[in-house]
């Protein structure tokens, strides 16, 4: 693998699907990051008709663009790893499609990696929701494996993510394409990042996430799968309790959305776990129709959250 500047070379992969307009904003974010290495941007489209005309390359070859379908498991997962092996650079970065990069995050974090420590590093963000800007920035001790799984850290965001590919191909591994819909394949990374090395952090919000436009927010038979296949998955989810209780809430509450009746022995099951889980009882009260899902995922994406 070639140096400039004495940098690393990175890839940056984008998995995409139909998202012409805001793909193209992601890619400008990249390429115009102001990063003395080299920067690939390896564009993956997933189930959709590959675009070559966002291919492109300077002439120095510091910056380049190049589009290849998803060879791998249908999905985000499949996708992600297309992009990845797909690449040799000596640091690995994921974008979403609808994400975009700040001013001077790359630079930063390449040269956190480059102190040696840890092998990934992560920024906080900026999540945008009808109108509304909220500011998460994650901390070291908040992204340890304990606290990580028990709060389930969203300002810990796959569009921060900077890794070193040998520690990407190895101790951490590839993103998991069994899960369920790929629903939270993310966090099931970052679990396995967290117990392999952790995370450096710079502590700034580096990347503009929009939320409202995902696609999984509201499929709540494969947020099930994925919850029942994570907790069989990860046995740290059941050594502690309130973590196990914050993926049973989440199951109940999607149970309550889709009107199954085994929503409300979730949501007390959810509670015996661990009473001061409030998503035990925000699923009680949408099993029992005082509350919608919808209106209470609005609540929650206002401030910056998720249910």
């Amino acid at each position: 693998m070639s140096r400039h500047a004495g940098l690393p070379d990175v890839d940056v992969v984008i998995a995409t699907h139909e998202r012409p307009v805001l793909v193209r904003e992601a890619i400008d974010a990249v390429i115009g990051q102001e990063y003395a290495g080299r920067i690939r941007c390896i564009v993956v489209f997933d189930r959709s008709t590959p675009d070559h005309e966002l291919d492109r390359s300077d002439s120095g070859g510091r910056r380049s663009v190049e589009v290849i379908e998803n060879h791998r498991t249908p999905g985000l997962a499949g996708a992600r790893n297309s992009g990845v092996l797909h690449g040799d650079g000596e640091i690995v970065a994921f974008c979403d499609d609808d994400d975009v990069w700040l001013p001077g995050k790359l630079d930063r974090q390449v040269r956190a990696l480059c102190q040696g420590g840890p092998p990934t590093c992560v920024t906080g963000i900026e999540v945008d929701y009808a109108g509304t800007t909220t500011v998460r920035v994650p901390t070291a001790e908040a992204l340890e494996l304990p606290n990580l799984v028990r709060r389930r850290v969203m300002a810990a965001h796959p569009s921060s993510v900077v890794v070193r590919r040998q520690d990407l191909l190895s101790a951490i591994g590839l993103v998991d394409e069994e899960i369920p819909g790929s629903y939270g394949e993310d966090f099931d990374w970052m679990i396995r990042a967290a117990g392999a090395g952790g995370f450096h952090v710079i502590a700034q919000p580096l990347v503009r996430v929009r939320w409202g436009g995902s696609k999984f927010s509201r499929q709540w038979a494969t947020i099930i799968e994925a919850i029942d296949y994570g907790l069989a998955k990860h046995p740290v989810f059941r050594e502690d309790r309130r973590a196990h209780a914050r993926l049973l809430g989440r199951k109940a509450f999607a149970l309550a959305a889709l009107g199954d009746r085994a929503a409300m022995r979730c949501a007390a099951r959810t509670a015996w776990t661990s009473p001061r889980e409030p998503r035990a009882y925000l699923a009680a009260l949408v099993a029992m129709r005082l509350l919608s899902a919808e209106r209470l995922l609005d609540i929650a994406h206002r401030h910056g959250h998720g249910i």
